[in-house]
């Protein structure tokens, strides 16, 4: 029997006194009195007037009690072809010794350092090494072009960068060194100290007095002995600035707090994902994404478990079976990765051959998060893995799971295509657009009612007013989620689309979100997007776009008609679906989302901009390409 009613409405019935307690599982420098105060911030804060330290949760605690000579950290790289393990006492040397290295550069409490690196360890020991010195860290995804990171240099204003030489993709390596001197160059902000870390596939040149040699420094704070304790900060005080992408182009600086931030995510690992002190939790993600700061470095240290960072792709590095391998070296219990991993991973291997040549005995559970989980995907693993998968639904906004099927109070039966029930803190509705609420089982604006619970963020990085304008202002009392959904008769969310992924059919409002599951069903569709197009008469009539499975060599006009005559037979005429257009790869964020909006434009022949977050630059011409061979003429 789950526990999970029970622990929901022990929320409900007294907020306060639910997250007073789950505050025991944080060592605090000085225990919060006041749970909440509603007059703070712009609608309330969490644990005002309490004092703690990131760090200190994360790894020094578990050095003094007891885990020092466990596995805290393992660097698995795919692409190199090397792993190297970190236990909790010599994760703790490195990030002192870093921390050293930040200080003498005049690093301190509240100042900000940007973080631009690769999967590597060292970008987790940076953001730890940050936590330390109670300075803030803004994380970079590594490979940025150097505008997009000099926007955000500008933004944030760090007084450091930590940096890498380069970066390394399947096949090829990404010098950083242009990309960082290029973004310094650009920004109006100048930055006084940049610390380098030298990979040996490709070195960088240090400027004069304004580089420092990562290796050579921290390795002088180590012959030094260097002590650096850690600095206790107000619970309210940022930990972190993560930035995400602005509708009007502007990243919006997310701030995270200390003190919400390590109750949440410590009452998160074993409540929400089942995952217990001293086992191995895997987040397959990037340290660049939210995911990676909860997932990788934050929750899983503060839980006591052992995180695997992997250097790698999910096909490719070198097959569709390197993450049964991970899995398997590292005794992990628990994945958590976004669908896309696993549409590509079935694509490349839709029968599971790879499953089998790996020990798999001591996995539980596969959790997918970051964009929909189609019903398919989620069928497919199943079966492969003969293990429990659970979707569940977050933001960069929350930090945490706004909805899941909480493993570690008991699961819930799964709904195919619900990324779960909502979480203690979260209040879920679903409001028409003049913000009414609507009938259950009706598609609409899926919110949340305000306070936000701990972890969540209080405001944007010196932005209040566009914090209060992008998610509080359109329904007052709500959070504004930019997502669509319903919710069933039982309490279960399903999230159909981004708001902005509607389309309007003839005066029908459409979820492309439905009309992809059905696509997904179909048996030669490894992957697929819907998105709409401008109609003279309809208004917007949708567009498939579907990579086929690997091995399928049928006519694509056969499976086109098949795949228009399975929506017509679950969706119904209204629909409208005439065009499914095969494409090699979709284009997609290197977090794994989509981008939709972008293969609109391109299809509705509308000027478009190349997205900072692409992963690939060439599949957008591949795009245009397949468009041009259905008769659509793209501008470019």
């Amino acid at each position: 029997m789950s526990r999970y009613h029970q622990v929901y409405e022990s929320w409900k019935s007294d907020p306060e006194a639910f997250w007073r307690d789950a505050a025991n599982l944080v060592d605090w420098t000085r225990p919060p009195q006041q749970i909440f105060d509603a007059d703070a911030g712009i609608y309330g804060r969490w644990f005002p007037d309490a004092t703690c330290n990131t760090c200190w949760n994360a790894v020094d605690r578990h050095v003094e009690r007891g885990r020092a000579d466990q596995l805290a950290l393992i660097h698995d790289s795919a692409i190199t072809g090397t792993v190297r393990k970190f236990t909790y006492a010599e994760l703790k040397a490195e990030i002192v010794a870093l921390a050293a290295v930040l200080s003498d550069a005049g690093i301190g409490r509240g100042d900000l350092v940007v973080i631009y690196m690769p999967m590597v360890a060292e970008a987790a020991i940076a953001m730890l090494a940050c936590a330390r010195l109670g300075a803030v860290h803004s994380v970079v995804f590594g490979g940025f072009a150097a505008r997009e990171l000099a926007t955000r240099i500008d933004d944030a204003r760090p007084k450091a960068i930590i940096t890498a030489s380069c970066g390394l993709e399947p096949g090829r390596t990404i010098p950083y060194q242009p990309l960082y001197d290029g973004a310094i160059d650009i920004a109006k902000h100048k930055v006084e100290t940049v610390i380098v870390l030298q990979r040996e596939q490709q070195a960088a040149d240090l400027t004069p007095g304004r580089d420092i040699d990562y290796a050579s420094a921290t390795a002088k704070a180590k012959s030094d002995a260097r002590d650096i304790p850690c600095v206790s900060v107000n619970a309210t005080d940022p930990l972190y600035v993560l930035y995400t992408s602005g509708t009007t182009g502007q990243p919006k600086g997310v701030v995270r707090d200390n003190g919400g931030h390590l109750v949440v995510l410590a009452w998160s690992m074993e409540n929400e994902f089942g995952v217990k002190p001293g086992e191995a939790f895997w987040a397959a993600s990037d340290v660049g994404w939210v995911v990676g700061h909860s997932y990788i470095v934050y929750a899983p240290l503060i839980h006591g478990c052992t995180s695997i960072l992997f250097e790698g792709k999910p096909v490719g590095t070198p097959d569709a079976g390197t993450y049964w391998r991970v899995i398997s070296d590292h005794d992990v219990v628990a994945l958590f990765t976004a669908p896309t991993a696993f549409r590509a991973i079935k694509g490349q291997d839709p029968k599971g051959e790879f499953v089998k040549k790996y020990d798999l005995t001591n996995f539980r559970t596969l959790f997918l998060a970051g964009e929909r989980a189609d019903p398919e995907t989620i069928k497919w693993a199943e079966n492969q893995l003969q293990k429990p998968v659970i979707d569940h639904w977050w933001q960069t906004e929350t930090g945490a799971p706004i909805t899941q099927n909480p493993v570690g109070l008991g699961s819930l039966p799964v709904k195919y295509g619900s990324p779960g029930v909502p979480m203690p803190g979260w209040q879920m509705e679903i409001l028409d657009d003049s913000g009414h609420p609507v009938p259950r089982g009706t598609l609409g604006n899926v919110v949340a009612k305000l306070p936000l619970p701990p972890g969540s963020l209080p405001t944007l990085w010196h932005a209040d007013e566009r914090f209060k304008s992008a998610y509080l202002a359109e329904f007052p009392g709500y959070y504004k989620t930019a997502d669509a959904g319903i919710i069933d008769e039982d309490g279960y969310l399903f999230i159909m689309s981004r708001t902005d992924d509607i389309i309007n059919v003839a005066g029908h409002r459409l979820s492309t979100g439905a009309m992809e599951e059905v696509l997904s069903e179909h048996p030669d569709v490894a992957e697929c997007a819907v998105i709409g197009m401008a109609d003279p008469m309809k208004g917007q009539v949708p567009c498939g776009f579907v990579v086929l499975n690997a091995g399928v060599d049928r006519p694509a006009a056969d499976i086109e008609r098949e795949i228009i005559a399975l929506v017509r037979n679950r969706i119904g005429a209204i629909a409208a679906l005439k065009t499914v257009v095969p494409v090699k790869r979709l284009p997609k964020t290197r977090s794994g989302k989509i981008l939709r909006a972008t293969m609109q434009k391109i299809a509705d022949r509308e000027e478009w901009t190349m997205p900072a977050t692409i992963d690939d630059p060439a599949i957008l011409e591949e795009v245009e390409v397949a468009l041009r061979g259905r008769g659509i003429r793209p501008l470019r």
